[in-house]
């Protein structure tokens, strides 16, 4: 059975899920691979594939672990800079891992996933939703507003102005701040 997962933000979009293993907590860093919370580093590792839905089809083991910090941080990198080069470079070598196969099956045309390597596969899943992500709605991956949260979302609200990761937290806090300047102000 694999252990609770401690993150503070979960269910987004593969890619972003990917980058939210990395949050503020208690205005320390909290890292989900980095053996922290009674984790080991691969522990940590199969708590996010059970939260993103993959541990049936990757193991979590010390290369797939790997090959996935390298996929967190290229995706970083491009989410925080869209036009840095060498950002895409970085992720384009994590998709050179995967590709997709065009299957025929009962229920019509579909889509399969193949790696040389299966560990590449989660680094490489999180990547290929990257882009799918783009695709559809880039201007809608944001990062919270927070100046002391690190969190990323997918914008999924009806007029696309969500500015928080949650509002029962950051953007809580938001609020109890400006109604304490105002009070202060009176």
């Amino acid at each position: 059975m694999t252990a609770a997962d401690p993150r503070p933000l979960t269910g987004e979009p593969v890619a972003l899920d990917l980058l939210n293993t990395r949050w503020i907590q208690d205005g320390e860093s909290a890292d989900l691979f980095a053996g922290a919370f009674g984790l080991s580093r691969v522990e940590g590792l199969a708590v996010w594939l059970e939260s993103v839905g993959l541990s049936g089809r990757f193991r979590a083991d010390a290369s797939t672990l790997v090959h996935l910090m390298t996929a967190r941080e290229a995706l970083a990198r491009a989410v925080a800079d869209p036009a840095d080069e060498s950002a895409l470079a970085l992720v384009d070598a994590v998709l050179e891992h995967g590709r997709i196969r065009a299957t025929l099956t009962a229920e019509g045309p579909g889509e399969r996933a193949e790696f040389d390597d299966p560990s590449w596969g989660p680094a490489w899943t999180a990547a290929r939703n990257y882009l799918e992500l783009l695709g559809s709605a880039p201007d809608r991956i944001r990062a919270c507003a927070s100046e002391s949260c690190v969190l990323h979302f997918h914008d999924t609200s009806r007029n696309g102005t969500r500015r928080w990761c949650s509002m029962s937290a950051c953007g809580n806090r938001a609020k109890a701040s400006r109604h304490y300047a105002r009070t202060r102000e009176r």
